[in-house]
């Protein structure tokens, strides 16, 4: 599987991809930093972060990650003797790694900006909400990858940015709400870095500070994850062997 996963990254070369990775939270930071700078930095850049800017990297990184496989109609997959759910799980690893490591790097930079700035986010607090937003985000990764290969990198990124656009506006309806996996992320980031999806602070009243929906929002993502990756997976193998 090793070996997958470094194919996989090998065909990124040349690709928007590995600069993808510095790019999302260097912009993010820099655009905060210049836009919101002092006691707002933080929870500026987070919001923009998690909303808006990492899911489109992460979308157009899928994209990208499948177009060389799809203008050849699979072809050099087809060609080796490994079954192609193999070939998804390593494309799955291999975006894992990359949203692990630009979410690492968006943690270093914006706990770098909260020293220079002033820090209005707890460094604890922080950390579990990058470690948060990567759990909450995964699922995304085999959802993005299936529908650029169904349908290409405009769809895909015209999909997933409307959907997580529906997500802020509809993450505090609750009910069966509660289980989309576009509301997750928002509604776990007001209870961890007091953020409402707009931007503002939560308020000290709200239900929202509560932090009893942590562990079955990450629960709930992981299984969105698992559910996603094996249904995809089925779906590409399918398409492969036509």
């Amino acid at each position: 599987m090793l070996r997958l996963i470094k194919a996989e990254r090998l065909k990124w070369r040349r690709t928007f991809i590995p600069w993808l990775i510095w790019i999302a939270p260097l912009f993010t930071l820099a655009l905060c930093g210049i836009l919101m700078g002092g006691r707002y930095f933080q929870t500026g850049a987070y919001n923009w972060w998690y909303t808006m800017l990492l899911p489109g990297a992460l979308t157009l990184t899928c994209s990208l990650a499948m177009q060389k496989d799809t203008k050849m109609k699979c072809r050099a997959l087809l060609a080796l003797p490994l079954h192609p759910q193999s070939h998804w799980s390593a494309k799955t690893a291999a975006v894992t790694g990359w949203l692990l490591f630009t979410s690492l790097l968006f943690f270093v930079g914006i706990s770098t900006g909260g020293w220079l700035f002033g820090s209005s986010i707890p460094l604890t607090d922080s950390a579990a909400g990058s470690l948060l937003i990567f759990l909450t985000l995964l699922w995304q990764i085999p959802l993005c990858l299936f529908l650029s290969a169904r349908w290409g990198l405009f769809t895909a990124v015209l999909v997933n940015m409307a959907l997580n656009v529906a997500g802020v506006v509809t993450f505090d309806i609750g009910g069966l709400w509660d289980f989309m996996p576009y509301t997750i992320t928002f509604r776990l980031m007001c209870s961890v870095l007091g953020i409402l999806p707009n931007g503002l602070p939560v308020p000290s009243d709200s239900p929202w500070n509560s932090t009893n929906m942590i562990l079955p929002g990450a629960l709930v993502s992981l299984a969105w994850f698992a559910l996603l990756f094996f249904l995809t997976g089925r779906s590409f193998s399918k398409q492969e062997a036509k």
